[in-house]
């Protein structure tokens, strides 16, 4: 999990994650929509692929990248936790809300 929260720390990893949710893209597409230099891009790339969140493979010349969504459930079961948390403290407020709805002043 520790992998994958550091790449995707990155606010180019996020753009690149972005991306790919639509579809997959080229290489060259992915470097197309960042403002950084193409070394860059690859690197960033690596960083995805090491981390899984990303698969790469070959057509012809060109690299093909997808995201792997299946990488994000470790991070989305550990969120839960939290978000259960939030549920019960905004359920605990609608409660005291529509308690002084009814009370009269």
């Amino acid at each position: 999990m520790d992998a994958v929260l550091q790449a995707i720390a990155d606010p180019s990893r996020r753009t690149v994650l972005e991306i790919l949710r639509a579809g997959p893209a080229t290489a060259g597409e992915l470097a197309d929509a960042l403002p950084i230099a193409r070394p860059g891009v690859s690197r960033h790339l690596r960083v995805l692929r090491e981390a899984g969140l990303v698969d790469v493979h070959a057509d012809a010349q060109r690299r093909i990248y997808t995201l792997r969504p299946e990488a994000l459930v470790e991070i989305d079961d550990w969120l839960e936790g939290y978000r259960a948390l939030w549920r019960n403290r905004l359920d605990a407020l609608h409660t005291e809300i529509a308690r002084g709805k009814r009370t009269p002043r």
